[in-house]
Parts: C-alpha cells; structure tokens; sequence
C-alpha cells in the first residue's frame, strides 16, 4: 500500500511542477494552431506543425490512441513533455539508471544518456542529481553549451537499515547534489561498491540513479525496493530563442520579443534569450499584440484601501481617495481625513493656484503650437522647393506609383537616430551616407547630399522617377526619397559587403578575388551599363562608373550605384574651373574639350575598372612615380613596350587564364581610345565578356585565327594610335570619392 502512494505521489508531483499560471483568458498559440494536447497547454513559440513554432527546434509531436490519452513529445523523439512554461521553463520524463543484483548475484545494469537537444538546458536550480541504494557510487557527466565536460558523483552506505531516515539523503540510503550549470546533455553511471554476497543486512538488489525535479521526489525506505515500478521521472529543462544576446537580436528581422509592452532578458542558465511581458501586462510575449494590459482593479480587490476607488490604467493602476480625504489611497494608511480648516481660504488658494496653471499651460501650449506650425511650414517650403509636387504629379500618372516611396522627414530622423554620427557608413565630395533601420525593420543606405542646384531640381526629379522604375538585380535600388529637408534625401537598399574598390585594394580582401570572381563582376558591370545605354525604358547614362561605386553583396554579386550623381552638386561660373563631373582617373578625356559625358563616357570609365581588375592598382594614385601615377596612361604605355605582364596581378596569373586575361587586357584598349566614336559600345563589350565566360568566342574587334596571337600577352602597338594624348590630365588627376547607398 505504502508503495503505491509513493509512486502516485511521483506521477502527481510531475504535473504539478508549473513556473506560470495559464489561468488568465489570452492567447497563447499562433491564429489557426492548437494550444493543447490533452491537458497540456503549448505556447508559441512551440507549435504541433512547423507552421504553428518559431523554428523547427520547437516543433512538437502530440501523440494519442484510442485507448490512451494525448501524450506530447518533443520533436520525432520519445521524450515526453508534461508541462511548458512561457517563464522559459519545459518539464521532460526522463528514464532511471539502475544497477541490480539476480539471485545468483548476477548483475545487470544500464546507463542513461540524454542530449536536451539544441536550445534546452538542465535548469541546476530546480533539478538534483540523486542517488538511492546501498554500497555504490553514481556518476553525472554533462557537456555544457561551451562544449566542456563536468561531472558530479555521490556515494552511498547501508550499514545498517537503522540508520536510514525517512525524506533525508544524507549519504545513507539516500544521496542529492546540485548539477553544475548550463549542461545540455549528460550521462548518468553506477558502479557498485561492495559485491551483493557480502550484504550487511537485506537491503535491496538495485541502486538507482537519476537527475529529478528536487520537489517532485520525497526519499524513503521503501524507495529502495519499489523504484522498479518507476520508469521515468519529471525533470525541468530551460529554453532559450536562438544562440544570441538580446542586443544582437533586438537589430535582427527575427527578434522573438514581437509584442508591444515586451522586454527582453538574458537568462543566467542556457542558451539564447527570452521574452516577457513588462509589468501590469500579462500574456504571450512572442506574439503580436500577445502581452494585454492587467485590470489590477478587477483581479486585486485589496489593490486600494477599502475607503479609496480604483482606476485601472493602461499596465499600472490608481488609487483615489474619496472626498475630505486624502493620501495615495493605498495600503491601511492610504486614506486619511482632512484636518479642519478654513474652506474659503481654501477656495481662493485652488481659484488663484488653477488660474496661474492655466495661464502657464496656455503659454506653453501657444509655444509648442507656434513651434509645430513653423516646422510644418518649413517643412513643407523645402517639400516645394525641392520639386515635391512635381514629383507627387508624375507618380499619380503612373500606374506603378508604389514603386519609389516619399518618406517623411520624421521616418528618416528615427530611422538614423536623428542622423547621429554613429550611423554614418561613407563620406563622399557629394554628401554623407547613413545607415538606417526602418520602421518594418528594413535596412537601408539614406544619402544626404551637401548642396543641391535650384536649377536642377525639375532635373532631379526626373531622375528619381527613372531611376525607382530600374528593376536590375545588379543595381542598387533606389527605394524612395525625402524632399521635406534643406537637401533631398535619397533613400537606397543596404549593401553591406563594401565596394570593389575596397576588395581589390585591400591584401587580405584581394586574395578571394580569384581571375574567374573579377571575370565575373566585370561581366556583371558591363551588362548593368548595357541594359541602362540600350535596355531600360529610358536609356541613362551613369556619369561615374568607378570601382567605388560598383558594390558587392556577400555572395560578390556586382550593385551598380550612385547613378548621376554629379547633377546633385550646383555648377556655376565661380566653379566651372575645379568642379568637375566624374571622377579624375576614369574621366572620358574628350569631357575636357566638349564638357559634355555620353554613353561612350561609360565606355571609358568601364575601361579603367577593366584595369583596376586585371592589375589591382588604384586609377590614379600619387604614391606611385609620375609615369605610373595614371594607371590608364601607365597601361598604355607598357602596351607598347610589350611590358604588360610588369602590371597583371600576380594574385591571378596561371597559364590556363592568359589567354582570357590578354583578351580583356585588348578589350580594355579598346575602350580606352581618345576618340568616344572609336570605342566599343556597352553592349558589345558585356557580349564579350559574357562570350569569355561561356568560352564562346564573340570579339567584336577582331576574328584571332592565329593561335600564337591568343597565347601571347598584348602586342606591341608602334603605330601609336591607340595612346591617348591627355597627359597633362594624368597628371592632375584629382580623386573625388562618392559614398553611396550601401557602403
């Protein structure tokens, strides 16, 4: 009889190990997704279906028959759960070890191995690692979430049954020790001490060992005999969302804590981080609109002094004090009555105190209402002035509009951080670029220029509506603008693996630019130019093609940027001897006698990326000697004097590419002719390029039948008509660096 009550006080204690009460009406499960198995309640984020959890670590199994209740389990496995907590608590049945004794004194044992799984921890509070029998040891080794190995033993005696005491493991009988913390798996052995022959007294055949909710298993002398019957019992995991800390989850898309009034902590045992709801809200913190604010006034009837009225507010809740009375209305205390006095002095001091609150308040609110219309105003004169209308009037003609966005000013304030310098990713001789975290969490690159033309604003404008239509995948797009500041805000997608500029000047990035990598971002570039001369709606011309605004994403894909962006910046006749539109270094060099930059402006710039591809130099860098510093001038040069393997990367020579490398090394002569007439077009050099990598043989120059001509770097050209006469401008190169959406 004495047996089976232990054993149902077990079973019973396993359900009753709950760390938050369900009790309260609020959601728990995502829409359309059960909350329940048996009387097990399951809150998100676990889930039965992979479309109910947060993840497939918390994907459940409920598992029933005709004849027996629902069971949940964890996963595909057989461990069963009998209780989930939102406090970051999971109850589990786990097995026993035991090591027992036949008859004939055979003995027979097992171990238990458990591995909690990938966000599951033992909780080293709550649980204990416990021992019951006569003449053993037992041992606990877990691995922890940093992959160490700890263990805890204990050892116990029966010298006599007298010296066993009921509900205490002092080392009799009976042994507890606390587990180590932050162990997600372990192993549970026993070796026995003595052989069973040599019993002091009939103490029972088997020793049992296991880790067990330190409540839910009360020791006495009969456990000694009748733990056969039990074959699991009740054990507390900790659960955590993701291996990360709230402060790198919270700048992530998939930041768990999703419910207004929310927080996030970092628990001291496990992995990852929890959520929970902020105080005087209850509910589901990983749902939307899952924490629901608590009426204290309804649930605590002594939340106010029996005399005071309660008034429940949004997450707290007051206490008023009824007349002639007063005090905070709360405890034995909190109502008080009002000493007699004077009550017309009394209503001359509230008349004349109310008077001057009001006449403060109005002043204030005059103030503040002032304030806000002038911000308006201005607000809306730079929203004018910066071509808004005009712009609101050519998006309403398209059926498209929601394809370029008009952001507010205050969306691009909280999106920066009131453009602090902390978000500050790249300067340029054009303006500053900012990182900025959206509203719906989208990343993005907000350009904020330095100046901008009156002039050219319709001009502006115009460009912001072709460029918003360019659905290139190697195109940064540009998302929207803002027009309700001193200068146009123009507002990209977020490039975070810097530009090409950086990778091949860079030793350590340079080394992962294999030749096929730069075959392929030079294919990419020139096939984004091709598509904008000869492909998009309107053909545009980009004005700057540079290895600085040519960015790469993670996986080195090319995003072309910065389109144009010299019509930002004002021209007048004070200016037109230094500014320049473009970049010194790739300047098309007929820009100095016709002022003007055309398609085969591109032409040329590409042509210099070619270079800075094939040899890893900068364009133009004045830390190299005179000769050298234009890389352009410099190329063209030791074409001549047959000298051009003096400046290909070495990071890329290799017999099987010479062939593909001297091809483009011609590809990129071609481009770099005086005359713009005589350069390729753009969509001639992407064919190419794009005939190189699919070894298609596509030249739009010439038709090479001479195989000794293939396998021979670049000929030596003395007829001099592909040099170029500009070196007065080489050497008066000038780097004007553009930051742009994404760097």
């Amino acid at each position: 009889m004495h047996e089976n009550v232990m054993i149902m006080f077990i079973l019973v204690s396993s359900t009753k190990l709950v760390f938050s009460s369900y009790t309260d009406n609020f959601t728990i499960a995502k829409p359309s997704c059960n909350d329940t198995c048996g009387n097990i309640r399951i809150p998100f984020p676990f889930g039965i279906t992979r479309d109910c959890c947060l993840a497939d670590e918390f994907a459940l199994t409920c598992y029933h028959t005709y004849f027996d209740p629902p069971k949940l389990f964890m996963g595909e496995t057989n461990v069963e759960i009998t209780n989930i907590s939102l406090d970051g608590q999971i109850t589990l049945l786990e097995p026993i070890s035991h090591a027992c004794f036949d008859s004939d004194g055979t003995r027979s044992s097992n171990f238990t191995e458990i591995q909690l799984g990938s966000y599951l921890t033992l909780n080293h509070t709550v649980n204990k690692f416990t021992m019951v029998g006569c003449s053993a040891m037992a041992v606990v080794a877990g691995s922890t979430i940093a992959d160490q190995v700890v263990a805890t033993a204990g050892a116990v005696q029966c010298n006599s049954e007298d010296d066993i005491i009921e509900e205490t493991c002092n080392g009799v009988g009976c042994f507890k020790v606390e587990i180590p913390q932050n162990v997600s798996g372990y192993v549970v052995a026993i070796e026995n001490l003595t052989d069973y022959s040599t019993r002091a007294w009939n103490y029972s055949s088997c020793t049992y060992a296991f880790v067990v909710v330190d409540t839910a298993f009360n020791f006495s002398k009969d456990n000694l005999t009748n733990l056969s019957r039990v074959k699991s019992l009740p054990v507390v995991a900790d659960w955590g969302v993701r291996n990360e800390t709230c402060d790198k989850a919270s700048n992530t898309t998939s930041y768990a804590c999703v419910s207004a009034n929310s927080t996030c902590y970092n628990p001291t045992n496990g992995y990852g981080y929890r959520c929970h709801c902020e105080h005087g809200f209850q509910g589901n913190p990983y749902l939307p609109q899952g924490c629901q604010d608590i009426d204290e006034c309804k649930k605590n009837s002594r939340a106010c002094n029996k005399d005071a009225r309660c008034n429940n507010t949004i997450g707290n809740y007051t206490c008023t004090c009824p007349k002639n009375y007063e005090g905070n209305g709360m405890g034995e205390d909190g109502c008080k009555r009002k000493a007699p006095i004077d009550m017309k002095i009394t209503y001359i001091s509230i008349g004349v105190a109310s008077g001057v609150i009001c006449l403060l308040l109005g002043i204030i609110f005059l103030y503040l209402e002032r304030k806000r219309r002038s911000h308006n105003k201005m607000k809306r004169r730079f929203f004018l002035q910066n071509g808004g209308h005009m712009l609101q009037e050519k998006l309403a003609k398209r059926e498209a509009s929601e394809m370029v966005t008009i952001f507010s000013s205050l969306e691009l304030q909280k999106a920066t951080n009131n453009f602090h310098n902390s978000m500050i990713i790249g300067r340029g001789g054009f303006g500053t670029v900012y990182k900025g975290i959206l509203a719906d969490r989208r990343t993005v690159a907000i350009k904020r220029s330095i100046r901008v033309d009156p002039t050219q604003i319709e001009q502006f404008i115009n460009e912001v509506v072709i460029l918003s239509q360019i659905n290139h995948r190697n195109v940064v797009i540009l998302l929207g603008c803002c027009l309700e500041t001193d200068v146009p805000l123009l507002v990209y997608e977020f490039v975070s693996n810097g530009t090409l500029s950086s990778h091949l000047h860079d030793e350590a990035k340079a080394c992962v630019l294999d030749w096929n990598t730069r075959l392929k971002i030079a294919a990419e570039t020139a096939g984004v130019l091709s598509y904008l001369h000869s492909s998009a709606s309107t053909p545009i011309i980009h004005r700057d093609v540079k290895s600085d605004n040519i960015l790469l994403d993670h996986n080195l894909t090319v995003k072309v940027s910065d389109f144009g962006a010299s019509k930002l910046v004002p021209v007048d006749l004070a200016q037109l001897s230094t500014m320049v539109q473009g970049t010194f270094g790739y300047l098309d060099p007929e820009y100095m006698q016709t002022n003007q930059l055309t398609e085969k402006s591109d032409v040329y710039s590409f042509g210099v990326v070619l270079l800075e591809l094939v040899t890893g130099r900068k364009a133009l860098s004045f830390n190299r000697p005179v000769e050298e510093k234009s890389l352009s001038n410099y190329f063209l040069y030791v074409l001549k004097q047959d000298l051009l393997v003096k400046i290909i990367d070495e990071k890329i020579v290799g017999l099987e590419n010479m062939e593909q490398i001297s091809t483009v090394c011609k590809l990129a002569k071609e481009c770099l002719n005086v005359k713009g007439e005589d350069r390729p077009s753009m969509k001639e050099v992407a064919m190419e390029l794009e005939g190189l990598i699919l070894r298609e043989k596509h030249s739009w120059a010439t038709n090479v039948d001479d195989e000794e001509e293939m396998k021979s770097l670049i000929p030596n050209d003395h007829d001099g008509t592909s040099g170029v006469g500009f070196d007065s401008i080489g050497m008066d190169h000038i780097v004007l660096p553009i930051n742009d959406g994404g760097r």
